[in-house]
């Protein structure tokens, strides 16, 4: 039986799926709170979608235990559907239905009772943005509204877990953050959002996060713990003309930089010195140094981090 009164919303230990030889979430525990904000980040191909399956009840673990909901997810799939909301990374639309009609044919699989359909069609249709376009063929929608739909659908019957896998994915920015704020009106709302991206400043928005790297969850925490455990060296931006060329030539003479936009960024064990060495080298190397400023390292500098010493 489901145990409401349960503060865990999430709750897994030693979760394993394999495919044949090839092991795609090795050995994972995870507990997320109820009213939590979780995010599970990683780059693409590290389990993120596999794991988030097996919590939906799609995907049977190969191995480990735990509960989404209260319900155990090695045998209460069924039960565990229904108190779900999931949004796939392919937004699960049928393209060659209207707007209206796609909320309409989600409405009847979520079995969303007689006397709520209108009120939650109407609800999705202005949370979507879309109450003036309800006949127009999904496949003609921007992906930002198709985005805003997709998540519309997957919530008509107003779960309490809602599971997003990579729903940002292929949006522009701005879709991208107003999505986000959407995320917190459901969280502020008593929800429990689960959500898997591999952009990396997406990080912020999050309560609470995981990093997944090849199938193992290498840190987790709060993105402040996160920074302050695993970033004991500091992160210098380098803004430089020729961005690949400064990235080889800092890399050849030992100095850890990646490529972040169209800056670099540079881990230091001290700011002064390690502003003066990169100065110097690619001075040496006739690559003009725009600036270099010392910068609070984001999720991603963390990632790079840990993913070089796993």
């Amino acid at each position: 039986m489901s145990n409401n009164n349960n503060s865990k919303a999430v709750d897994v230990s030693d979760l394993m799926r394999t495919f044949g030889d090839f092991v795609a979430v090795d050995d994972i525990d995870l507990t997320v709170s109820r009213g939590e904000i979780f995010g599970f980040l990683g780059p693409n191909g590290a389990g993120k979608s596999t794991t988030i399956r097996m919590l939906c009840g799609l995907l049977m673990p190969t191995g480990g235990a735990g509960t989404v909901g209260g319900f155990d997810i090695n045998k209460e799939s069924e039960s565990i559907k229904k108190i779900i909301g999931y949004m796939s990374q392919k937004f699960s639309l049928y393209d060659d239905l209207t707007v209206e009609e796609n909320i309409n044919f989600f409405g009847g699989i979520y079995n969303v009772p007689k006397e709520k359909k209108l009120t939650r069609k109407e609800w999705a249709l202005e949370m979507a943005g879309l109450t003036e376009e309800r006949k127009t063929l999904t496949r003609t929608l921007a992906t930002g509204f198709k985005q805003r739909l997709a998540l519309g659908c997957a919530i008509l019957h107003e779960p309490s877990i809602i599971f997003l896998d990579e729903p940002t994915s292929g949006v522009d920015p701005i879709s991208r953050r107003n999505f986000w704020n959407l995320i917190g009106e459901m969280s502020a709302a008593g929800k429990t959002i689960f959500v898997t991206t591999h952009y990396m400043d997406e990080a912020d928005y999050c309560d609470r996060l995981a990093l997944i790297y090849r199938g193992k969850i290498i840190a987790e925490g709060t993105p402040t713990e996160l920074r302050k455990k695993y970033m004991t060296r500091h992160v210098l931006e380098v803004e430089v003309d020729k961005v690949v060329e400064a990235l080889d030539t800092l890399l050849h003479a030992g100095i850890d930089s990646a490529i972040f936009g169209s800056t670099l960024h540079v881990t230091v064990e001290d700011v002064l010195q390690g502003k003066e060495r990169i100065a110097k080298v690619l001075h040496e190397s006739g690559i003009p140094v725009r600036n270099i400023e010392h910068i609070v390292p984001s999720l991603e500098d963390v990632f790079v981090t840990l993913i070089e010493v796993s």
